[in-house]
């Protein structure tokens, strides 16, 4: 009996990475070595797309600092990247569009025949292309020459999608069902039962993967803030090349953190607006 062909698989986190920490870094590592552990995928690349400076966050610094800490800390990975398309929006995009601009690029790279298994990322394409691209972007979920792309993220985000007005229930059925979603747990969550609770996420559980990370980190980029606006190390916890570009751009101070504190977040100032 021929051995089943293994699913090719491309994993995208998106996120503040404000800053990336080891943490960060480490979710690519846990969620390859559960996928492949499976038996039935291979884990090509992965893939940080920071979010943009318009998601009003309080304390985000600006984009370009977080997406040059990002390449520096993957410098030396063998297949994860970063890519600043979202952090180069003037308007904050929804996930279910930075996902549905990421898969209309690998659809894109087969098109083309670029070889996906390869860190170089695809040349950078103008976002029109991508829209006439994404409008078909379903149609080919099922294509077998294109790589499967899954959104990778903590439990704090998984649990986000029960907060009002954080999220479109229609973007959480298309990035949970038509994609999938690769998590990491934590020891104070339970992602379990939180799915049970959702209707929308126990339909689509089989696209959920959970992964435990049996060793835990529990660290944080607020509390990695928090320690750099107090002078103190934070050495071991991030890259030491993040740590070195900390200093040498003296980011992160009590003024930084206030930055957005009057602001509504951006999904909540679109949907609620939304509602009224």
């Amino acid at each position: 009996m021929a051995p089943q062909e293994k699913t090719k698989v491309v994993l995208l986190a998106c996120g503040s990475f404000n800053p990336i920490t080891n943490m960060h870094l480490r979710m690519f590592e846990l969620a390859r070595d559960h996928l492949e552990d499976t038996g039935r995928y291979r884990v090509v690349r992965g893939v940080i797309s920071p979010v943009g400076d318009a998601y009003k966050k309080k304390g985000l610094i600006e984009a370009y600092h977080r997406v040059e800490m990002a390449r520096l800390s993957t410098e030396n990975s063998s297949w994860i990247t970063v890519d600043d398309w979202e952090s180069q929006q003037a308007e904050w995009v929804e996930t279910a569009k930075v996902v549905r601009h990421h898969y209309a690029e690998l659809i894109l790279a087969e098109q083309n025949h670029d070889e996906v298994d390869t860190v170089k990322p695809v040349k950078r394409r103008r976002l029109e292309e991508n829209e006439d691209v994404c409008q078909s972007s379903s149609a080919d979920l099922n294509r077998s020459d294109t790589p499967e792309l899954k959104l990778l993220c903590g439990a704090d985000l998984l649990e986000s999608f029960g907060q009002p007005n954080l999220w479109k229930p229609e973007d959480i059925v298309e990035i949970v069902g038509h994609y999938g979603l690769v998590c990491i747990t934590r020891s104070n969550s339970d992602a379990e039962k939180f799915i049970y609770q959702s209707d929308v996420l126990h339909e689509y559980r089989k696209n959920i993967h959970l992964v435990r990370e049996w060793v835990t980190n529990d660290v944080s980029a607020t509390h990695v803030r928090r320690a750099l606006r107090r002078g103190q190390s934070v050495r071991y916890l991030l890259p030491d090349c993040v740590v070195d570009y900390i200093q040498d751009q003296r980011l992160y101070s009590a003024e930084s953190e206030e930055k957005n504190a009057d602001v509504i977040l951006a999904p909540l100032h679109k949907y609620t607006k939304n509602t009224d």
